[in-house]
């Protein structure tokens, strides 16, 4: 009989996944790419990767109880990769949903580049229709399916996404129409990560208070394009003003202050300001521990999802235990250990991330690729004053101004 692969093993200094004798998949151009510096490269994977694996790591459990998984896995819970979906390291909705965020900001800018202003939100609704198509849904309003993203096979894979993104999206007969619900559920939260990323980027020499206040707005307004309660919203943006400004080196207390700060300033915070505040009272109170994550609720409402990952970033000792701690719970596991992922990733850097978490990860490529290319994009070769060239033509099909 035939002797099964070696595992997947990782490129030194890279993380890119390679199996044994085959090649690395090249999602890179012939042409001289923009490089990010170290300090965004560790941040910016850290926090891209990092909501992966959360994600990976908690689909398997999503709609277990505590008490299951433990019989299950033993009485740590989740440690490393069950199988999901066939196999193991299986990203879901919540993953698919962050990278279209990705493409839709990034070609955003692209518009911006190439004629000077943009609807933001609109744009990345029209990206959020690509992802619709992925699920082999249809809207009333036809997105081009044209970029990069849509190439990448795996994307075209139904991961239970949420009733109320799809309907939203399903419903809508323009890019930026809001929803026509008064939903808070967590589908809004667990895939803003890049908007802070991006707001760090575009609005890099402005004060932090600038940049943190334009993430809160913009993750709010994205996050409304399918859920249509306060709540929902503004618990994204909370989190799109917490990765900006971690991710522009912020000390961890001083960005939870700043960004609680610029979320008060926003009709409708209470709800969500109450659950942060809780957040950040149990894990003042000592070890981290299951029970205070199972006092912050399940995970299913933004709010609740929100709280439960600030938690887990500020009790756990790192990386590894927080995202563990954000999963091991009753509720949604895969959009807690999303967003926690995404919070420990952007503060602690891709290097906390764990081999074991990052071998084998579904998508890690195109994860990493994003990453990178939301840390460089005030350098690509476009603009009204660009000449025309091929570096500048291959950007602009990778990611179209519309």
């Amino acid at each position: 009989m035939k002797a099964p692969p070696p595992p997947p093993t990782t490129v030194p200094g890279d993380i890119t996944t390679v199996l044994p004798g085959t090649a690395v998949r090249n999602t890179t151009t012939k042409l001289n790419r923009p490089k990010p510096t170290p300090s965004r490269r560790r941040r910016w994977r850290g926090c891209i990767v990092g909501g992966a694996t959360g994600d990976a790591l908690g689909a398997p459990v999503e709609f277990m109880a505590l008490d299951e998984i433990r019989a299950t896995l033993g009485p740590g819970g989740v440690h490393g990769y069950s199988q999901a979906f066939g196999r193991y390291g299986a990203i879901t909705d919540d993953t698919q949903m962050t990278l279209f965020t990705a493409e839709g900001l990034l070609r955003a800018y692209a518009c911006i580049a190439t004629t000077g202003s943009a609807d933001v939100p609109a744009i990345v609704g029209h990206a959020y229709l690509r992802w619709l198509h992925t699920q082999r849904e249809q809207a009333t309003s036809v997105p081009d399916l044209d970029g990069w993203l849509l190439k990448e096979k795996a994307l075209f894979a139904s991961r239970v996404p949420g009733v109320t993104v799809v309907d939203a999206l399903r419903q809508r007969t323009s890019f930026g129409e809001r929803p026509r619900n008064t939903s808070k559920g967590c589908g809004g939260a667990m895939r803003i990560a890049p908007v802070g990323l991006w707001c760090a980027r575009l609005d890099e020499g402005m004060s932090k208070e600038r940049v943190g206040k334009h993430a809160l707005e913009l993750g709010a307004d994205i996050a409304a394009l399918t859920h249509g309660h306060p709540t929902g919203q503004l618990a994204a943006g909370y989190v799109a003003a917490l990765v900006a400004l971690l991710a522009l080196d912020v000390p961890l207390q001083e960005a939870l202050d700043r960004a609680a700060s610029l979320l008060v300033k926003r009709p409708g915070h209470a709800e969500t300001m109450a659950a942060i505040e809780h957040a950040r009272k149990l894990a003042a109170a000592g070890e981290p521990r299951a029970e205070y994550v199972a006092r912050l609720g399940e995970g299913w409402t933004a709010e609740e999802a929100v709280a439960i990952a600030v938690y887990c970033l500020l009790a756990a000792p790192d990386f590894d235990a927080g995202v563990r701690l954000a999963v091991n719970h009753d509720g949604d596991s895969d959009s807690t250990g999303a967003i926690a992922g995404n919070l420990l990733g952007v503060h602690y850097g891709i290097e906390a991330v764990p081999t074991r978490l990052t071998n084998g990860l579904e998508l890690l490529d195109a994860l990493a690729v994003m990453a990178d290319d939301l840390a460089t994009f005030p350098a690509w070769p476009i603009g009204q004053f660009q000449p025309s060239t091929d570096a500048s033509a291959w950007w602009l099909e990778r990611y179209p101004p519309t």
